[in-house]
């Protein structure tokens, strides 16, 4: 159970070029988590925006924050430290030798660290991901690995966590995996509450996939489908047979199967189940609709053919999927 009574330091870790999303996404959570625990009468978080020296820092944005020296919190019991990326991360990279040797020395002590975004690179730098499994930004996991080769990078995970180590995919990722902190400390409730109030639509375990099934569609297949995928969207509870979508974009079946495997990487069937299973994991988290309901809405037509969907993509049930992720 976790322990409402304790009062928790989170800082968060700013340096010239840090990614302002990436601290403020995350800051926020909390934010809005600590006010709902004191509202409730529980002590809630203590929140600190850090960095080496203290003064005014320069985001990648050029916005300019206020920030408190490190030093000043070195006889504080630091409960959890958010270490955000940047989209210059090689050129932080550089100039990081303190901040990482300070981050090196403050994880032995510190209940637990995470990285959003890039910051997985900074985590690296100090030797906190040697040899374990982590998640970083789709478009640095090449760079990552290069930088340091023996980290596990999981290129698809919203966030991963080894031992007292978190590491999350881009962004907007830092909010999912400040959930999942939240509910650590403080249980699920609340965490759920703050899923509300950001209206953070879908509350992602960290096994899903960055990409979502429509946007992953739109990625692999360039313009040609976009349309198509939009008009899928539109039309799941619809009958979406090979003939059906060739007749919508004015092709024969063949070879519009020839033609859309060659550019999604994917067959036509499988691209329409992904979005089908993407709409009633949607449904199920944010709506009370009956499960009979979300498998019509969603055109897999009874809650048995459903079931069969998601247990084999995601392996459990929708009725599960519901008690873990509904808002």
């Amino acid at each position: 159970m976790p322990d409402l009574y304790q009062e928790r330091l989170v800082l968060f870790l700013a340096f010239p070029k840090v990614g302002l999303l990436d601290l403020t996404g995350a800051q926020t959570a909390f934010w809005s988590a600590s006010h709902h625990m004191l509202k409730r009468g529980y002590p809630g978080y203590v929140l600190q925006t850090v960095s080496l020296k203290g003064g005014l820092v320069q985001t990648a944005e050029g916005l300019t924050i206020q920030t408190i020296a490190l030093s000043e919190f070195k006889d504080h019991e630091i409960h959890t430290i958010i270490v955000p990326g940047s989209p210059y991360i090689e050129d932080v990279l550089k100039k990081s030798g303190e901040l990482t040797d300070w981050l090196s020395s403050a994880a032995s002590s510190v209940f637990r660290i995470a990285a959003v975004c890039t910051g997985a690179f900074l985590l690296a730098q100090a030797k906190l991901l040697h040899s374990k499994r982590a998640a970083t930004h789709w478009a640095f996991c090449d760079l990552l690995a290069t930088h340091f080769p023996s980290i596990n990078i999981d290129r698809d995970a919203i966030f991963v966590q080894e031992g007292k180590v978190w590491s999350s995919a881009g962004v907007t990722a830092g909010i999912d995996l400040s959930l999942a902190l939240i509910e650590e400390d403080c249980g699920r409730d609340v965490s759920m509450h703050v899923a509300r109030e950001l209206v953070v639509f879908l509350k992602r375990p960290g096994g899903q996939a960055q990409y979502s099934a429509s946007l992953q569609s739109q990625v692999q297949s360039g313009s040609s489908f976009d349309d198509l995928h939009l008009w899928i969207i539109d039309n799941l509870d619809k009958n979406l047979s090979v003939d059906v979508l060739a007749k919508q974009m004015n092709m024969s079946p063949r070879n519009f199967s020839r033609v859309y495997k060659q550019e999604a990487g994917q067959t036509p069937a499988k691209v329409v189940e992904s979005l089908r299973l993407e709409a009633a994991r949607r449904l199920l988290e944010a709506h009370d609709f009956n499960i009979d309901q979300i498998a019509n809405k969603c055109g897999f037509g009874d809650e048995e053919r459903m079931r069969i969907t998601f247990q084999r993509n995601l392996s459990v049930s929708p009725r599960e999927y519901r008690k873990r992720f509904s808002i």
